[in-house]
């Protein structure tokens, strides 16, 4: 297999360093360079030491260098915002740009100062970026030059939910999307409520009704279901490292039962590489079951006496949620096999 450079921008964040892990040992893709300007200068090994066998005599470069070296594939793992300030710069460097922040995932240009306090720079660019979860659009991905990489908390709840309300099995009010992740998912600033101290031994919601990935949950589910979608989305952080566990309630087709259920998800998954089908009667999906892999497990029940349907997905945040799934996106745009550098197994026991 040929091989294509790549940099990574952002490269000192956790899902930076998790795309280092895994552009390591990928059999198409070489990291010429990683940056981060808060470590700009250091080595890279300072940072992750368990990389050294991959990169031990790499330095992290600032993000200027970066894109004045230019690569096949860029990855910007940059915070909102500042992602959409290089854009321009990344798509003139390189032939493939993968974003994993919010700033291009959300089609309507009017949506994105809602939910993220301010207009967008590109507002003309919103919509001209495929949503890069590939479970629902992969013919999009392939032979794209930019890929929007979702968010975590909407790739579980969308992989728990679109395929049934594709197929009119749950209805498309009233959804309610109850998610759980680890701290990993909040990033790497130090943040009162995040600090082990403050995290550990404890449960609890946070922006309650203001979370910015629940317009890309709906926006997705629109698509999906071919009408529009609300959706109640409360996340919760657990003092856990990684993972999402989003179950996910919706009022359940009169006509269906869990055999419709199952149906569903085996017509939507069954040649998925990274998706998992669980029978409820066997076990539900499980944060430790998917860690540190770019699988996603899902499973589906009828609650007869409430006439809800339960769905849930659990991904590992860091991989599906962000890294892996843009290292998937990029094989799609590439033409590359799109499990390239993603055979991974989660730890044992």
């Amino acid at each position: 297999m040929t091989s294509r450079t790549a940099g990574v921008l952002g490269a000192s964040g956790y899902a930076g360093a998790e795309l280092l892990r895994l552009l390591a040992r990928h059999p198409g893709l070489e990291v010429a360079w990683a940056a981060g300007d808060q470590a700009a200068g250091q080595p890279l090994v300072s940072r992750y030491p368990g990389l050294r066998a991959a990169y031990g005599e790499l330095v992290f470069c600032s993000l200027d260098e970066g894109l004045e070296k230019g690569a096949d594939v860029l990855f910007l793992a940059l915070p909102h915002g500042r992602a959409a300030e290089v854009a321009p710069r990344a798509l003139a460097a390189a032939s493939l740009v993968v974003d994993l922040s919010a700033d291009f995932r959300l089609r309507d240009p009017g949506a994105y100062p809602v939910w993220y306090g301010a207009e967008h720079p590109l507002p003309e660019q919103l919509g001209s970026w495929p949503y890069g979860l590939p479970e629902l659009h992969r013919d999009e991905l392939r032979g794209a030059s930019r890929v929007a990489v979702p968010g975590c908390y909407p790739t579980a709840a969308l992989l728990a939910l679109a395929p049934l309300v594709a197929a009119g099995l749950a209805a498309t009010d009233g959804i309610v999307v109850d998610a759980k992740s680890g701290l990993s998912g909040a990033g790497r600033s130090l943040v009162d409520g995040n600090l082990f101290v403050q995290a550990n031994e404890n449960v609890a919601p946070y922006k309650v009704g203001s979370h910015r990935h629940t317009p890309e949950i709906e926006q997705e589910l629109a698509l999906a279901a071919g009408t529009q979608v609300t959706v109640t989305f409360t996340p919760h952080l657990v003092p856990a490292t990684r993972g999402i566990l989003a179950t996910c309630y919706a009022t359940l087709a009169p006509s269906a039962g869990d055999q419709e259920l199952a149906a569903c998800y085996r017509s939507a998954y069954a040649a998925e590489p990274f998706v998992d089908l669980l029978q409820p009667s066997t076990g539900w999906p499980a944060t430790h079951a998917v860690a540190t892999t770019n699988r996603v497990q899902v499973a589906a029940a009828a609650d007869r006496r409430t006439g809800r349907v339960v769905a849930a997905a659990a991904i590992d945040n860091l991989v599906k949620g962000a890294a892996g799934q843009a290292v998937q996106c990029a094989n799609l745009a590439l033409g590359l096999p799109e499990t390239a550098g993603l055979d991974l197994v989660p730890p044992a026991p």
